[in-house]
């Protein structure tokens, strides 16, 4: 990917998103000031030149410039971003569990990022200490290289530098739809994730923030106790845009700004220009700078470290916090998730990841509750494109589908069932937000509308006229069951089932307490969790266990299915099908029974849900089978002649969606609080929205950057004022 050429960006300067100071009483989240919307993703246009040894590498269309040195780009990513950031020295002295965080300007061909996760590799096979430290690399683009022909560059670096064929090959595996919005990869067997920020990189670096918004507890009951907050700050800045004569908008004033809000005293900067606008920048904006010897036939590059920085991040003097003396000491050795459904074991399993000790408690089992169904759609609710940066159906649903398919990767070296079947989902368009013209503005890969021949043949309709509609190739079923096995199996998690009747919180420390079952008469003995954090993930009963988070809104939701015969099978629906309700057909696989009646092996059709507000009982009601029938024959009137007529056969699953009255999740800390925290109220979407937040939820935690906007973390925030109105 790219040396120093990487793509335009931001023209005008962005407003810093911010936060009022904290306060003695409770006081809900304001969100941040809006940036402008970003613009829909333009892709780049490649040209090709020829390089010194003769061979062809990309031009940006846009610029006129070259994406790397006609020397050896490979070379130059190393000279200019890693020796001049140390980056060999710093990251092999990197503690247990510590994160690093680079953040380039210009991903264009992926070259530094390729650079940067080699060197990384080769460190953590010499240095075992690295095992459970974590590199976090964001990166910006504007106009951002289609997948093909980034695949055809990288095939060409892949010839030329071989250490690097296996890394490209993860990085083109996992390259995301070009939509604007952050999309997070994670490299989970390195320790390595990769943020890629589409859009204008000024709107990308003011999206970036502080993830844990002050006003929500008493800073001056932490400042009593001796301890401070860990912002998240950048350590080390690629600045490999264009050059300034090519496209002066990424050397903006704008982004020197937001590069000082963003790093902290030490942190290092480097770049292949010396420009009088880049050194001018830089010195205006906290760095001091020094000219070195560049790369190839370039006499100089400029590198610069940021001297005491009053004006940072990491150093708000807006909320009177100081800086951590030791930067590991406010990572979590151990956390208490309450709930056992998807949310509870998304966090957990993201804590783990992270080298966090997990227990999960439940007052039943894990997915005992609306999580447990027999299978779950994961599509997104579409968004016109101008609204997609900060729409978290979305941006959840493509880093669902990647994390779910590492989970396959992981279940079939266990030999156990797949997490996601990637079936593509039609939507019918008869409950949606969106229309044809406006799918055309996604990438196909995402979603798109297909001819009515083609919906015809895949969905196997006969009659239903399906020239309105929406085909999501990457969606797919998740196997609940089957994710449950996977995420329990993490070394860093343990799970035992309790009822938790109380949690206390100290200066240090939090404790659940609760009732568990023992011996073969069901006696209850009290038992007490202490950790570091809490995560209440109860859905509606969280509001039970901790008054500060919201009483939500409760949607009793029944699903329906049954084993259809040779015949039926021959004339139901062949993928799952979204309409005012939704169906899929499936298999039923090993694990399926230990919740739900479902034979190993056999073809089950499932359809619902019904839908019934304010009531949280989970008995099954035949009349709800009913409901689900006749949805189903309503929009899709020629499957009468296919589905049984009588329902009173049918399995069932009662569940209760929570929701809240803005429809956005709890995500964050709790008012008045430094160690208890929610991820809750998912919704119908828990299956798509539950790791995308649990990612943000733990970034929040340990100190780092989300990949989540400053404004839709705000909208996230369990103490957001709207919620809390009275």
């Amino acid at each position: 990917m790219s040396k120093f050429v990487s793509k335009p960006e931001s023209k005008s300067a962005i407003s810093k998103p911010t936060s009022s100071a904290a306060h003695k009483t409770y006081k809900a989240t304001k969100p941040p000031k809006k940036p402008a919307p970003p613009n829909v993703i333009v892709p780049a246009k490649i040209a090709w030149q020829t390089d010194d040894a003769g061979n062809q590498v990309p031009v940006s269309g846009e610029f006129g410039d070259v994406y790397f040195s006609h020397a050896d780009g490979l070379a130059e990513s190393r000279h200019v971003f890693l020796a001049h950031n140390q980056l060999p020295e710093r990251l092999a002295n990197l503690a247990d569990k510590q994160c690093f965080t680079v953040a380039e300007l210009g991903f264009g061909t992926g070259l530094n990022f390729l650079a940067t996760w080699q060197l990384w590799r080769q460190l953590r096979a010499k240095k075992p200490h690295l095992t459970s430290a974590r590199l976090h690399f964001i990166t910006t683009e504007k106009y951002p290289i289609p997948l093909n022909d980034l695949t055809q560059i990288l095939a060409l670096w892949a010839q030329r530098a071989p250490e690097l064929a296996k890394l490209i090959e993860q990085l083109l595996a996992n390259y995301p739809p070009l939509i604007a919005g952050c999309h997070r990869l994670n490299f989970i067997d390195d320790n390595i994730t990769l943020d890629i920020w589409l859009g204008d990189a000024g709107d990308s670096l003011a999206s970036l923030d502080a993830l844990d918004t002050l006003d929500i507890f008493d800073t001056s009951d932490i400042l009593d106790n001796d301890s401070a907050i860990k912002r998240p700050y950048i350590d080390a800045w690629f600045l490999d845009g264009f050059a300034p004569s090519c496209n002066e908008t990424l050397w903006a004033e704008s982004i020197f700004t937001q590069m000082q809000r963003l790093s902290r005293t030490g942190t290092t900067a480097a770049t292949y220009s010396c420009a009088g606008i880049v050194k001018r920048g830089l010195q205006a904006h906290g760095f001091s700078i020094k000219k070195v010897k560049g790369f190839g036939r370039k006499r100089e590059m400029l590198t610069a470290v940021m001297a005491d920085n009053t004006n940072s991040l990491a150093l708000n003097d807006d909320n009177n916090l100081s800086v951590l003396p030791n930067p590991l000491s406010h990572i979590p050795s151990h956390t208490a998730v309450i709930g056992a459904g998807v949310a509870g074991l998304l966090t957990a399993w993201t804590l783990a990841n992270r080298g966090v000790t997990v227990t999960i408690v439940d007052k039943v089992a894990p997915l005992a509750g609306a999580s447990g169904n027999p299978r779950a759609l994961l599509a997104p609710n579409m968004t016109p494109i101008h609204h997609v940066y900060e729409h978290l159906h979305s941006i959840g649903y493509l880093y669902s589908g990647r994390l779910y398919c590492y989970f396959n990767q992981q279940a079939e070296l266990q030999q156990t069932p797949l997490i996601l079947e990637q079936t593509g989902t039609l939507d019918l368009l008869i409950k949606t937000n969106i229309g044809t013209a406006q799918i055309a503005d996604y990438p196909n890969e995402m979603a798109t509308t297909i001819t009515t021949a083609e919906a015809l043949r895949l969905s196997g309709l006969k009659a239903k006229d399906l020239a309105d509609n929406l085909y999501l190739p990457q969606s797919g079923l998740v196997n609940p069951q089957a994710l449950k096995t996977v995420i329990l199996k993490h070394p860093n998690i343990t799970y035992q089932q309790l009822s938790v009747t109380d949690i206390k919180e100290t200066a240090d420390k939090v404790m659940v307490i609760g009732d568990k079952e023992s011996g073969s008469n069901n006696n209850q003995s009290s038992i007490t969790i202490c950790a570091d954090n809490i995560v209440i993930c109860a859905a509606y009963e969280s509001h039970q266990l901790d008054k500060r988070i919201v009483e939500c809104r409760t949607i009793r939701g029944q699903l329906s299915w049954f084993t259809p015969t040779a015949e039926q099978v021959a004339g139901l629906p062949k993928l799952p099908l979204k309409y005012s309700g939704y169906c899929a057909p499936f298999i039923g696989q090993i694990g399926d029974a230990e919740v739900n009646n479902i034979s190993d092996n056999q073809p089950q059709f499932l359809l619902g849900a019904s839908f019934v507000d304010a009531d949280a009982s989970i008995d099954i009601r035949g009349e709800e089978n009913q409901q689900n029938y006749d949805k189903l024959l309503e929009d899709i009137p020629e499957l009468s002649n296919v589905l049984p007529d009588d329902t009173s056969a049918w399995q069932a699953r009662a569940g209760v969606r929570t929701q809240t009255i803005d429809y956005h999740p709890l995500v964050g800390r709790l008012a008045q609080s430094r160690r208890i925290w929610t991820l809750s109220a998912m919704g119908a979407k828990g299956y798509a929205l539950a790791p995308i937040c649990a990612e943000a939820l733990a970034d929040m935690m340990l100190g780092c950057f989300a990949p989540l906007s400053a404004v839709t973390l705000a909208r996230l925030s369990p103490n957001r004022a709207r919620l809390h109105k009275a």
